[in-house]
C-alpha cells in the first residue's frame, strides 16, 4: 500500500513526520522542486466536483515539472459505461500516477487492485487523507509540536473524521470528536485507532457533547453536516446537529488562543458562523492553501525515489 496514498493508516509515524517536513521544504523553496517530476503525467479521474483536490494537484503538478490531465465526473463514467477495473487498467498505460475522487471507497480499492501505477485517494465516502496531510502541516505551521495540543473535531463522523483518527492515533496526538449519537464514526475505525494510540501515546476520545468537547481545546475543527451523497438526508442531518453549530457559546470553553479549522466548502450559518469564519483566529484559507504544498509532497513522494527514503 506504501506505493499509493489511499488511507494515512498504512503510514508509520516516521512516513507521516517525513511528509509534513517535505510539504515544508516544497513550501519554502517552490523553485528547488520545479523539475523533479519532468516527463511525468498525472491524471485526475474525478466522480465528485472539486475546487480545492482539483486545483491542488493539477496545479500541483505543473509546479513539478509534470503533465497534468483531468477527467470530469461526465467524460468517464466509471463503473457505469466502463468497469472500474477496465479504466485501471486503461489508464495504467498512459499515465505515472491518477488522482481518484469517488464516491465509494471500494471504487478507489477496486481501482488500485487493477491499477500497476500509483493511485491517490482524492476523497472518497469513507475517508479524505489528503486532506488531512494538509491539515497536519497547518497544524505543524502554526502550533509546532502538533502532540502537544488538544484538537476538537465538531460534526459529522465523517471521511475526514475517519482521516483525522488515522492521522492523530499514529504521530501521538490529542484528537476529541464530538458527534450527534447516530453520527459517530466507524466503529472500526474507533477501535483500530485506539490500538494505534497504544502504541503512540495518542489520546482519543470520542464524545456527543460539544461543550464539553471544546473544552480548553488549542484546535476546533468541523465540516459540513451533509456531505456530497448525503442530500437525501438533509433535513434529518440539520436538525440532528443543530447543538453542534461552531459559534461564540462554543468557542467560550476553548482557549483564547483557540484556532478554526475547516476542509471547505462551508455552510455558513450551519456548521459555523460566518462570524467564527471569517475571525481573526481562523486558519480555514491558510487550510485550502497548504493543499497546495501538501499536494505536490504527495506526488513527489510517490514518484520520486530521492524522497521517498525513509
Amino acid at each position: 500500500m506504501l506505493s499509493n496514498f489511499i488511507s494515512l493508516k498504512y503510514f508509520s509515524k516516521r512516513k507521516i513526520n517525513n511528509l509534513i517536513t517535505l510539504t515544508a521544504r516544497i513550501k519554502k523553496n517552490p523553485q528547488k522542486f520545479k523539475r523533479v517530476l519532468n516527463d511525468f503525467t498525472i491524471g485526475l479521474l474525478f466522480q465528485k466536483p472539486s475546487l480545492r483536490t482539483k486545483t491542488a494537484f493539477y496545479l500541483g503538478a505543473l509546479q513539478l515539472g509534470a503533465r497534468a490531465i483531468y477527467f470530469s465526473p461526465q467524460e468517464v463514467q466509471m463503473g457505469e459505461r466502463e468497469a472500474t477495473f477496465d479504466v485501471a487498467r486503461t489508464l495504467a498505460r498512459y499515465l505515472d500516477c491518477v488522482v481518484l475522487r469517488c464516491f465509494s471507497h471500494q471504487t478507489i480499492l477496486d481501482f488500485v487492485k487493477a491499477s500497476t501505477i500509483p493511485v491517490v485517494n482524492g476523497l472518497s465516502d469513507f475517508l479524505h487523507p489528503s486532506q488531512v496531510l494538509g491539515d497536519l502541516f497547518t497544524l505543524h505551521e502554526v502550533k509546532k509540536d502538533i502532540r502537544r495540543i488538544k484538537v476538537v473535531f465538531i460534526g459529522d463522523g465523517n471521511n475526514v473524521c475517519h482521516s483525522l483518527l488515522y492521522g492523530f492515533s499514529i504521530i501521538g496526538g490529542n484528537l476529541v470528536v464530538a458527534t450527534p449519537e447516530n453520527y459517530s464514526p466507524n466503529r472500526e475505525v474507533v477501535q483500530e485507532v485506539k490500538d494505534f494510540a497504544k502504541v503512540s501515546g495518542a489520546k482519543i476520545e470520542v464524545l456527543h457533547d460539544p461543550i464539553k468537547a471544546a473544552e480548553d481545546s488549542d484546535v476546533v475543527y468541523t465540516d459540513v453536516w451533509v456531505s456530497m451523497g448525503k442530500e437525501k438526508e438533509s433535513s434529518k442531518r440539520i436538525k440532528a446537529f443543530k447543538k453542534f453549530q461552531v459559534n461564540d457559546k462554543i468557542l467560550k470553553k476553548a482557549k483564547k488562543t483557540c484556532v478554526i479549522m475547516h476542509c471547505l466548502p462551508a455552510r455558513r450559518g450551519q456548521e459555523i458562523t460566518s462570524k467564527v469564519l471569517d475571525s481573526k483566529n481562523s486558519i480555514v484559507f491558510l487550510q485550502a492553501e497548504n493543499r497546495l504544498h501538501s499536494a505536490k509532497a504527495i506526488l513527489v513522494y510517490l514518484l520520486n525515489k530521492k524522497f521517498s527514503q525513509d
